[in-house]
């Protein structure tokens, strides 16, 4: 196999959240130039020094082209795309409201697949390059919390609008490897159970408890799958939906 130097330029959605962030601090470490994207105006704290940020709302498809733009303007080809960003929802299904579900989708499925469309199709023309979507064990388990139990979990722990958008990122992912393959590039996506991050600060105990690994999974434990699956170990890997979960579900 030739192997060709190319300059290892990565952008990452979601930049400003824990996995994000985390994602932000492994690529640079390993040599990548990184492009961090959120919906903040100004520039997260918890983003570390050497990441190029910009701010942009991922549901827009005039921004996202602006912003892949910029980044490949001046840093040139994107060889790398992590589609962090996300919103999390609770709450029961019967109870669930049209605009919520459509919030979570917008943001969770619509959000992610246009970076990859704009990106890929970049990716596609060099023929070189690698994408990383952020799934979650929610969209294989239909939950983590137990209805039939107590339904009061059901108001801490992701509900079906997330469910259903993580499955869709699932499904994406699955359509995205198959075309892209052809062409050089890869697509593979993490499934996360219970991270220890903002989002999942009300996590019931009693559902922490069911992860049999015994804790929470860590942020720079997703990052290093994510890192992982965009490395050359893993160029014959495409189409996987990794999970990353101490074996809270296994499959």
């Amino acid at each position: 196999m030739v192997t060709v130097n190319r300059p290892k330029v990565a952008l990452v959605t979601g930049a400003a959240g824990a996995i994000g962030a985390a994602t932000c601090q492994q690529l640079l470490s390993e040599g990548y130039r990184v492009y961090g994207a959120d919906l903040r105006a100004g520039r997260p704290d918890s983003l570390p020094d050497g990441v190029f940020y910009a701010c942009c709302d991922i549901t827009d498809e005039h921004a996202v082209k602006l912003l892949v733009e910029r980044v490949e303007a001046s840093a040139g080809a994107i060889t790398a795309l992590v589609n962090v960003a996300g919103v999390v929802s609770v709450g029961s299904a019967l109870s669930l409201s049209l605009k919520e579900l459509e919030r979570v989708l917008r943001i969770n499925v619509m959000g992610s697949f246009l970076p990859c469309q704009v990106v890929g199709r970049r990716m596609a023309e060099n023929r070189f390059g690698a994408i990383v979507n952020l799934g979650s064990v929610v969209g294989k388990n239909s939950g983590n919390a137990r209805a039939w139990v107590d339904e009061r979990e059901l108001d801490r722990a992701g509900n079906v609008a997330y469910g259903m958008s993580k499955s869709s990122v699932h499904t994406m992912t699955g359509f995205l490897a198959k075309e892209l393959a052809p062409r050089n590039v890869r697509v593979n996506a993490v499934a996360p159970g219970p991270i220890a991050t903002s989002m999942t600060t009300n996590f019931p105990d009693n559902l922490r408890n069911l992860i049999p690994a015994g804790r929470m999974g860590e942020a720079g434990e997703v990052a290093e799958a994510i890192s992982f699956l965009l490395s050359d170990k893993a160029r014959f890997i495409t189409g996987e939906v990794l999970d990353i979960n101490g074996a809270l579900w296994c499959d």
